[in-house]
């Protein structure tokens, strides 16, 4: 317990980094009609911002790491996501936290630098009105301007991009470039939108977003549900509204400004990253292994193509309704098909029709009890996905290693149980790097007025995800066989 000393001494001067207000759009949340209504606003946002610095005070006098996440939850209860993706950090750097130094960073570094929510404004193809959420989350830009993904899903909120864009922070500073870490996206889902809507839905959001971003600020990316066609609608906004061609987004198409392998990056690097853990770790190769891979977005695609140029066997693939499995293994060709379906299509694995495969409806492909025993599991769908349940399940099929393509997909108690049993697990923070580390090659090519070959890239890309793993490999933390 900190004596009366301690909690009257006065805060240190590096709360004075803190954001002093919390930077919003004021016309996204008030309707300000009256002199009166702009004195009451005042007052509140006054009383807002004195109860926000009082707890961020409370949490910078915090002594113990217990404590910063005592006083964090209580402040935060509202964002479970983001408390449970801070504890695992705080887990993670383990006593590394027990140095003062190193508290007080993390203790700042904790706090986003800014979080900007604004309205999106867009009209559907009857003409109606629809009013969406759009935010802005800019982490941290100690070493380079912020960097991360807009993800469009009805299940975003600040909380869920407050996640992202913390462990954005760790992921980008992994690939050794000058990145800092980022988050946005809106609770709009364009699933069963038109082209049209999409477009015009993109065309609002930026009208907001590009404010607050520049090539030398702050660079966005895709995420869930924002591919190619997205990236092309917000970037045509940018350009129309600056006047300007410059590398403000990343994942851009190869004729205006994009990289090589850059849709396939973050599924290839945690597959060049696995690849490296089971040389040095297992003393083996992909070449035989089973693997199981869930989702069927743009991670996993790109998981299960590489996966078989390297003559791994791949089980099955699966989506938010249930999962597809062939027990003779998916071929090129059937990666290819999912691929189509998904990406032009865009519908559902329950309606596509592969050879020797069944879809099994409502089954969770980490639970269900038509998987055969496999090797290697890469939960690439979403976040919180691969329970504890899935992970006693994965330990009965005689998994060997668990390697994340999506962020965060694994629980706290899963992972517990992968650690009892000596299953070596690879955290996504790490191995789902390939894309930002993609992201920015393509950044430094945009600045540089230059394109590289995709063999150069590719080659710069299996680079950064050795370099990697010798980072999270260090003997004096173990940090496969320990998750960290």
């Amino acid at each position: 317990m900190r004596s009366r000393h301690m909690r009257s001494t006065p805060a240190p001067q590096f709360l004075s980094i803190l954001p002093q207000e919390r930077e919003t759009s004021v016309t996204a949340q008030f309707s300000i009609k009256s002199n009166k209504t702009i004195g009451n606003w005042r007052g509140t946002r006054k009383s807002f911002l004195t109860q926000a610095r009082q707890v961020f005070q409370k949490i910078i006098m915090a002594t113990t790491i217990s404590e910063v996440l005592e006083d964090l939850k209580r402040t935060y209860e509202h964002q479970p996501t983001f408390l449970q993706a801070v504890d695992e950090i705080a887990g993670s750097l383990g006593s590394l936290l027990d140095d003062p130094e190193n508290l007080k960073v993390f203790k700042v570094m904790i706090e986003p630098e800014r979080s900007i929510q604004f309205r999106v404004v867009w009209h559907d193809r009857n003409g109606d009105t629809v009013v969406n959420r759009g935010w802005r989350i800019q982490f941290n830009s100690a070493i380079g301007p912020y960097k991360g993904g807009l993800r469009f899903h009805p299940t975003v909120d600040e909380g869920v991009l407050k996640f992202l864009g913390f462990e954005q922070t760790f992921k980008n500073a992994l690939t050794g470039l000058p990145m800092g870490g980022g988050k946005g996206g809106s609770d709009f889902d364009p699933r069963g939108k038109t082209d049209a809507e999409v477009r015009d839905f993109c065309v609002a959001f930026m009208t907001e977003l590009s404010r607050h971003i520049g090539e030398n600020t702050d660079v966005p990316a895709g995420d869930i549900n924002v591919g190619a066609r997205e990236i092309g609608f917000l970037y045509g906004a940018y350009k129309r509204l600056k006047n300007e061609t410059v590398g403000v987004l990343t994942g851009k198409g190869l004729t205006w400004g994009g990289s090589e392998i850059r849709p396939e990056a973050t599924g290839y690097g945690v597959v060049y990253l696995a690849q490296e853990a089971l040389r040095h770790k297992k003393d083996t190769d992909l070449k035989g292994k089973r693997c199981v891979v869930s989702g069927c977005g743009n991670v996993a695609q790109h998981t299960m193509e590489k996966l078989l140029q390297l003559d791994a066997v791949v089980l099955g693939c699966s989506d938010s309704k249930g999962c597809l499995l062939k027990p003779s293994g998916l071929t090129a060709n059937d990666v290819q098909t999912i691929k189509h379906h998904h990406n032009v299509d865009r519908k559902r694995l329950k309606e596509l029709e592969l050879e020797d495969a069944t879809y099994f409806s409502g089954d969770s492909i980490w639970n269900t009890g038509k998987l055969p025993k496999f090797d290697l599991a890469f939960p690439c769908a979403t976040q919180n996905e691969l329970e504890k349940p899935d992970a006693e399940n994965l330990v009965s099929k005689d998994v060997s290693a668990v390697i994340e393509g999506a962020n965060m997909p694994c629980t706290r108690d899963a992972v517990s149980v992968f650690h009892e049993n000596k299953i070596m697990y690879v955290p996504g923070k790490a191995s789902n790097a390939g894309g930002v580390a993609v992201s920015g090659l393509e950044m430094a090519q945009n600045s540089q007025r230059e394109h590289w070959t995709r063999k150069t890239t590719d080659e710069y890309l299996q680079k950064i995800m050795r370099d990697i793993y010798g980072q999270i490999s260090a003997d004096e933390y173990e940090s496969l066989e320990q998750g960290t």
